[in-house]
């Protein structure tokens, strides 16, 4: 009888506390935060790493405005501009997120930057590092310079991108 005593406190004593599942942490301190409100143009950079590291399409899809182009020169066309909308960089981006083992996205030093008066506009164009891993030995290395112009209607609204001119090496 003493032995099945013990047994069912160990059981309860178990079933209450579950080391492989700890409780959440409710803190709500700002500084552990990895997501921006995108209230200020660096908040959206953070996103974009964010939705990189994480290859967070949801996340990823939040940073364009409607009527967002994307621009990048092709450099086996001569250097062509080749440019596409919202929709089709959402189903890049979901490819690519569905097909890497990880992404790793590093901004750079801001190159170029103005923001409007009214604060509703601007332009940063900034260099950066993404490794693009697809297996352990198929990473490639991508470097270059992405000159985003935001929109938003007004202080108390996120920043969005509208258009996004890519100049990389790939």
């Amino acid at each position: 009888m003493r032995y099945l005593a013990i047994s069912i406190l160990l059981l309860l004593l178990l079933v209450s506390c579950n080391p492989f599942a700890p409780e959440l942490d409710d803190s709500s301190g700002e500084s552990s935060s990895l997501l921006s409100d995108q209230k200020d143009p660096d908040g959206v950079f953070q996103n974009l790493k964010y939705a990189y590291t994480f290859r967070d399409t949801s996340i990823y899809g939040q940073l364009f405005d409607g009527n967002f182009t994307f621009l990048y020169p092709d450099y086996d066309q001569g250097g062509a501009e080749i440019t596409w909308g919202r929709d089709v960089e959402m189903r890049t981006a979901d490819g690519l997120f569905k097909t890497v083992q990880r992404l790793d996205l590093i901004w750079n030093n801001i190159v170029d930057q103005s923001i409007n008066k009214d604060s509703t506009s601007a332009y940063i164009s900034r260099g950066f590092n993404l490794t693009v891993t697809f297996r352990a030995d198929d990473i490639i290395r991508v470097d270059g310079y992405a000159s985003l112009q935001l929109i938003r209607e007004g202080p108390d609204y996120p920043w969005m991108i509208i258009r996004w001119h890519d100049d990389s090496n790939h």
